[in-house]
């Protein structure tokens, strides 16, 4: 069987090195790197399916990492760990294009929950085919967001949330469901990513002024097209 390879990013040796032997011991190869430059570099060389990503590094930080790579590979999932508690820091780092996010200190089940929930929906729900949002044309499985012969990928989690929203399009998705379904909790730093991600999909859809996606309070949202 072939072993999921994940580049974590701890500058923390003991704390790494205890990540490392655990995702380990779950089945994963795991690619060892003590701050942001080496993280870079090892990136580049070993092609890994998903990061994890500690914020606070070294001679390059989580946040600017993220940043380089997000101009080269918009797709590969990418999880922050993370002792900033602010939630403008937390809604900074998905900005910036992050999956997810995990506070420290974290438990071990967790992030491997995290882990391997961002590894199983690549190419779930039965949306390998193009489907048309409006004058939009979406296919789930490439990430990709095409409007009049215009390609534009998509990240791991906008594709995401937006097949949840295409899946039920013209009705509305509890809020609750969306963040259990794709953050697996809907606590309140979750629920502060998702809404900057639901205005990242409104500028990429705002082409056609026929699509919305509206925001029913207390409830969820409605992707009408």
């Amino acid at each position: 069987m072939t072993k999921h390879k994940i580049l974590l990013a701890e500058d923390e040796l003991a704390l790494g090195t205890i990540v490392k032997e655990s995702l380990e011991t779950r089945g994963f190869e795991v690619v060892f790197c003590a701050d942001g430059e080496e993280a870079k570099l090892k990136y580049e060389e070993e092609e890994p399916e998903i990061l994890v990503l500690d914020v606070m590094m070294p001679k390059k930080d989580g946040f600017s990492l993220v940043k380089e790579i997000r101009k080269k590979d918009d797709r590969i999932p990418i999880i922050f760990l993370t002792a900033k508690s602010r939630t403008e820091d937390v809604v900074e780092g998905f900005g910036y294009g992050a999956n997810d996010y995990l506070k420290k200190p974290f438990s071990m089940e967790e992030l491997i929950v995290r882990i391997k929930a961002l590894i199983d929906r690549k190419g779930t729900n039965g949306a390998s085919e193009t489907v048309e949002i409006g004058k939009y044309s979406f296919n789930y499985s490439r990430q990709v967001l095409s409007f009049n012969g215009t390609e534009e990928s998509l990240t791991h989690r906008e594709a995401q949330l937006l097949n949840e929203l295409y899946l039920h399009k013209n009705d509305l998705t509890e809020r609750t469901l969306i963040l259990n379904t794709l953050w697996g909790s809907d606590d309140f730093f979750n629920a502060r990513s998702m809404d900057v991600f639901i205005t990242k999909l409104r500028k990429k859809l705002s082409k056609d002024d026929a699509i919305q996606i509206l925001n029913v309070r207390g409830y969820g949202y409605k992707l009408v097209c």
